[in-house]
């Protein structure tokens, strides 16, 4: 069993990281520094990508049904291409929303065994 009044190598002392010696680090200190700056180029990224979702989506949906219209000589694919499109678009969108208000990807989010057991995810496959 490892002593625990000496520090061990793999922590760190310095501001910002985290104190279980995981070497990830940790937003508990306060947006300070260049962490509350990366953190907000994250988020601002994370906005422009929920942003750029619906007109993407309703643009790839009516190039794909222009596409379909020219080759099956109908009129009417457009139209529902960009129906399709916007309707995936929002969908997305509402998913990463949720994603992006949920938490930190570094989190670790749980998943079913194949028991019904939750294990963490990239752990052993054990139960928690």
């Amino acid at each position: 069993m490892p002593d625990r009044t000496a520090p061990d190598k793999n922590q760190s002392n310095k501001p910002g990281l985290a104190s279980d010696g995981s070497g990830e680090s940790g937003d508990s200190g306060g947006d300070s520094g260049a962490s509350g700056l990366i953190g907000s180029w994250i988020q601002a990224e994370k906005m422009i990508q929920i942003a750029l979702m619906l007109p993407c989506a309703g643009l790839i949906g009516w190039a794909i049904g222009a596409g379909l219209d020219r080759w099956l000589h109908q009129s009417w694919i457009s139209m529902a291409g960009i129906v399709f499109g916007i309707i995936a678009g929002l969908v997305g969108a509402i998913q990463m929303a949720i994603a992006s208000a949920a938490g930190p990807e570094g989190a670790g989010p749980k998943h079913k065994g194949g028991n019904g057991d939750e294990t963490e995810s990239g752990s052993s496959g054990r139960p928690l």
